[in-house]
């Protein structure tokens, strides 16, 4: 399939969209796609002074980064254990099943009774929504590495740690990849739910809650395209790393 016949159901829908906003003629309802675009073409123009679309933009992708980041030190280390033991799997399994199932938003209260109003409470329920994902995938990804392999590196005397550094997790990083590409995008969703929480004062989704209150719908919509930007961005990241870091993968099977 060529790239560009990707955009064909995109171009349908904003020529749909346009259509009906055209129909309604309410802009509260459904702004015209040309007031939503007027909004990209000055990203650093505050709004309603709540700041611009891209400031707003920069603090998110900062807030989901560094949960990204502190979950990811958590859960990768911690699945591999997880993975390479099966006493410690077996031990930690009911916990892990049990927590997993909760969505972020569920922690909402917990983080500002634990955290209080601010950037820690965003930063938990980031954490907590990522996880999850990065922790499961990789102890499958070390799971369903090849016996016949380690046994290979065991043979020849490699270590625990040999065997842990050049074998189980090499041949675990498609899995453990992929959990990262599906933990970001949890955590992505996770931030602007949680700037939404009375008290935020900043981010896509501080921005999305404010200027609905003041009824400007298509500063609402643009935030909404900005968030799916940004992740459709990101996703592409993971998908080219993993198409070039891992093309191993697809050989061996």
């Amino acid at each position: 399939m060529k790239w560009y016949s990707k955009l064909v159901l995109p171009v349908l829908f904003i020529v749909a969209w346009d259509i009906a906003a055209t129909l309604i003629n309410n802009a509260f309802v459904l702004p015209r796609v040309v007031s939503v675009l007027a909004i990209f073409t000055t990203p650093f123009e505050d709004m309603f002074s709540f700041g611009s679309l891209a400031e707003n933009s920069i603090i998110s992708i900062y807030r989901v980064s560094l949960g990204f980041i502190i979950a990811c030190v958590i859960a990768v280390p911690l699945g591999i254990l997880l993975g390479r033991y099966q006493i410690f799997e077996d031990f930690s399994d009911g916990l892990i099943q049990i927590l997993r199932p909760i969505p972020p938003i569920a922690w909402v209260p917990l983080s500002l009774a634990w955290f209080g109003i601010g950037f820690a409470a965003i930063e938990f329920i980031i954490v907590i929504g990522c996880t999850f994902p990065i922790l499961v995938n990789t102890i499958d990804g070390v799971k369903r590495v090849k016996k016949s392999w380690i046994e290979t590196a065991m043979i020849y005397r490699a270590n625990e740690w040999q065997v842990m550094n050049k074998v189980i997790v090499p041949a675990a990083g498609p899995a453990i990849w992929s959990g990262l590409r599906v933990g970001f995008g949890i955590a992505w969703m996770s931030v602007v739910a949680a700037e939404m929480l009375p008290g935020t004062t900043q981010g896509l989704g501080y921005l999305i809650m404010q200027t609905y209150g003041w009824g400007q719908i298509q500063v609402v919509i643009a935030g909404m395209v900005a968030i799916g930007i940004i992740g459709v961005l990101m996703d592409l990241f993971f998908q080219f790393v993993q198409k070039h870091k891992f093309r191993w993968e697809s050989l061996d099977k």
